[in-house]
């Protein structure tokens, strides 16, 4: 019972969202200047002329009240149907099909660095013996973390071109299907992330190793690799698996100043491709189809989170306050 509970009050929450995020963008799209017809007739310089735009606006509900064009669109959503781009003249499910897997592999691999480098940033300082050289290990952990945090994706993304790919020349600049095309956007988003997660695994695993239950396994004789591994890694990834479906949120977002810069196709450039024409239905379905994924991953992120910790909710999210600190925040990223 308690777990259907919880399924359901998950589900209505992210109902919740989907619809928020759906009457957001039906405000924003509109508060851009100029006519979204535009996009319909062939773009701004097009010589349609003005029986083609009336035309235009009668066959996709323009010339309504904008309530009614609303309760068209939420309709239209709850029956599934994410309707047809204006620009591309082609229904916005299929080029949402076509362009989210490449976003996708691009977050997830971004995502998997930033832990990697997360968790070998807390062990390195974990792992510094002598007083003096722990404190030199968590004074340079905490600044390179702190600095990665705060570093824009786009000028990141930049030096990294700069000096990996026109410099050394051992990358491509541009992002291809091949490895070596991903590594450069991959590491353009995942350096941030990994910033952020680093501050939060390096302070719970500091305060998870001086906890009563790691004293009591090194009074049980278990070396201090076992403690480490055993039982410090798993509490402090706790708040790290709390954060996930927010960083992959972050990493998708971030894609569409990554896929510009990199000249990658995906989610990212089809968003700005579609604010640009105000293509309102590509428009909301790609924000909508984001929104879904945060939705599932945070869903997710919350499943794994409980079989991990087994500990109450009430003492996972006291916890949870206690050790999660509050880094600088990463300038730069939407």
């Amino acid at each position: 019972m308690r777990y259907l509970h919880w399924l359901l009050t998950r589900l209505a929450g992210g109902l919740f969202v989907l619809w928020a995020v759906a009457t957001l963008v039906f405000i924003g799209i509109r508060l851009v200047p100029g006519d979204p017809v535009e996009a319909i007739v062939g773009g701004p310089g097009s010589q349609a002329g003005p029986e083609a735009f009336a035309l235009a606006r009668a066959e996709y509900g323009l010339d309504q009240p904008l309530p009614v064009q609303y309760g068209t669109m939420l309709a239209n959503l709850a029956s599934g149907d994410l309707g047809t781009s204006y620009s591309l003249k082609a229904p916005v499910a299929e080029v949402v099909a076509e362009q989210l897997p490449g976003t996708l592999t691009l977050a997830f691999l971004a995502w998997a660095l930033a832990w990697v480098l997360a968790v070998a940033a807390a062990l390195f300082t974990a792992l510094a013996t002598g007083p003096r050289l722990a404190r030199l290990a968590d004074a340079l952990g905490s600044g390179l973390e702190i600095l990665a945090a705060a570093v824009p994706h786009f000028w990141l993304g930049s030096i990294l071109v700069l000096v990996f790919a026109t410099g050394l020349g051992w990358l491509p600049p541009v992002a291809t299907d091949s490895a070596a095309g991903l590594v450069l956007p991959v590491a353009t988003l995942a350096l941030p992330l990994a910033g952020f997660l680093g501050q939060v695994m390096r302070e719970s695993l500091a305060t998870a190793l001086a906890s009563p239950f790691a004293l009591a396994a090194r009074a049980r004789g278990e070396s201090e690799a076992g403690v480490l591994l055993r039982h410090g890694l798993r509490h402090a990834a706790l708040p790290g698996i709390s954060l996930s479906g927010w960083a992959l949120g972050s990493l998708i977002s971030g894609a569409v100043v990554v896929e510009a810069l990199f000249a990658r196709g995906g989610l990212g450039r089809t968003l700005l491709s579609a604010v640009t024409a105000r293509d309102i239905p590509l428009v909301t379905g790609v924000v909508l189809v984001s929104a879904l994924t945060y939705v599932v991953v945070m869903a997710a992120a919350d499943v794994v989170e409980r079989l991990v910790d087994p500990r109450p909710e009430s003492a996972r999210t006291t916890a949870l306050r206690a050790s999660t600190p509050h880094p600088a925040p990463a300038s730069g990223r939407p």
